[in-house]
């Protein structure tokens, strides 16, 4: 072998070996999450995610013996070329992979306080009913849930069975990031994440978009509109019908801001014109739940925010869309759906559960026991959140109060499941 090939191949040489060393330090799990906050995952969604991560670690691995094999080989200038070339696709690869586990690990991590962890875990158990509610019913299967504080205004969700940065490794969790602001007292956004979960299993997202465009199709820029904004339309009727005035109130505390938002149609956009997403979440709540607070915020938001002050490209779209906010209220939540058997989505979970009288009746049947008594906190958590949403929506002077008892409930129920695990 010339010189020169020697220098050649001992350079690809040193970076093969480099690269599948550091294959060795992405095996071990511990490196990007703490075996504390490990441990404070329940049994079955540790499992499944060091299971997940494991195998793309273990394809990575493959692909550097292959790498490796294709070095032996080499004996010319062209072939070592072309192991040079496969070393930076294997690279490329190596740093996806690597996206994947730092992304987990940092969602793990949030585990390492005793405190938080509990919220989370209790966070957890929240999404997890959220999905039984309605993937167990029509027999499908309920994915594990990894909740994970970050930074922001709103939630959002890595939806399980999607592939991750890698290319080839699906998702074996729905991680779902919650805010900072929302989990100290109402983290209503849970719900609304796990529905795109729901959504995105069922394939309800389409289902939907069809039956709008087909309920507005006498007017074709607003059904293109509407069928445009159906995933996170499904993602609001399953916060509704969960947790009722508790996610329409939250939901408009993070979509409220300046004007420039509030009217804003962004193209490709899926979220909904903010000015028409509030006042559907109250006409969810008055189709449902007839007067209440609700008609107080929907007047407070209008003269916040009147039709008349909206851009002049978006508010003949708003105006000709608020008459028929009724009817898109029917469809999202009253109409048959394929994704549902063939009923609507209140027929497998009923929003009238969660109308103020009957969040009361919860609060009187259940008594000075409702946070602390197992029973309540595994059979009516859901409930729970929706009354203690209701209550910071309603009363804002015992805020502090109702976050403390909202804290003591949720951290009952987190270490009640670790403590099963």
């Amino acid at each position: 072998m010339s010189d020169d090939l020697l220098a050649v191949r001992t350079q690809v040489a040193r970076q093969v070996a480099h690269w599948r060393a550091a294959v060795i330090a992405l095996d071990d799990l511990e490196n990007f999450a703490s075996p504390a906050a490990w441990s404070r995952l329940e049994r079955y969604l540790g499992g499944a995610l060091r299971a997940n991560l494991r195998a793309a670690v273990s394809r990575l691995s493959k692909e550097g013996d292959v790498l490796a094999a294709e070095l032996r080989a080499a004996e010319t200038a062209d072939e070592l070329e072309l192991v040079r070339r496969h070393v930076v696709q294997f690279r490329r690869q190596f740093l996806r992979v690597e996206t994947g586990l730092e992304f987990y690990g940092s969602a793990v991590n949030d585990r390492s306080s005793p405190r938080l962890g509990a919220l989370l875990a209790a966070c957890d158990i929240l999404a997890d009913r959220t999905l039984e509610s309605i993937l167990t019913p029509l027999g499908k299967p309920v994915p594990p849930v990894l909740t994970y504080v970050d930074k922001g205004l709103g939630a959002s969700i890595l939806r399980a069975g999607l592939r991750l940065w890698d290319g080839r490794t699906l998702s074996a969790a729905a991680a779902i990031k919650l805010t900072r602001h929302n989990l100290n007292g109402r983290p209503t956004a849970i719900l609304h994440e796990a529905g795109h979960q729901i959504a995105f299993t069922l394939g309800w997202n389409d289902e939907l978009a069809a039956a709008l465009r087909r309920e507005l199709g006498d007017d074709p820029e607003l059904a293109e509109a509407w069928s445009g904004w159906s995933s996170e339309i499904a993602g609001d009727c399953v916060g509704f019908v969960h947790a009722g005035y508790a996610a329409v109130a939250a939901l408009h505390d993070v979509i409220a801001g300046e004007a420039v938002n509030v009217y804003a149609r962004r193209p490709f956009d899926p979220h909904p014109v903010a000015h028409l997403r509030v006042l559907l979440g109250t006409a969810m709540a008055t189709r449902f739940f007839g007067e209440g607070p609700w008609t107080g915020l929907a007047r407070a938001w209008l003269i916040a925010h009147p039709v008349a002050r909206a851009p002049g490209d978006v508010r003949p779209l708003i105006e000709r869309s608020v008459p028929r906010l009724q009817r898109i209220t029917e469809v999202c939540l009253l109409d048959p759906m394929n994704a549902f058997g063939q009923r609507p989505l209140t027929a497998l979970v009923d929003p009238l559960r969660v109308r103020p009288d009957a969040l009361a009746a919860l609060a009187r049947d259940a008594g000075a026991s409702i946070g602390v008594s197992s029973h309540w906190l595994w059979s009516e958590s859901l409930r729970l959140l929706a009354l203690s949403g209701y209550r910071a929506a309603t009363e804002p002077d015992r805020a502090p109060e109702i976050a403390a008892e909202f804290e003591t409930w949720m951290l009952r129920l987190g270490r009640g499941v670790r403590m099963a695990a």
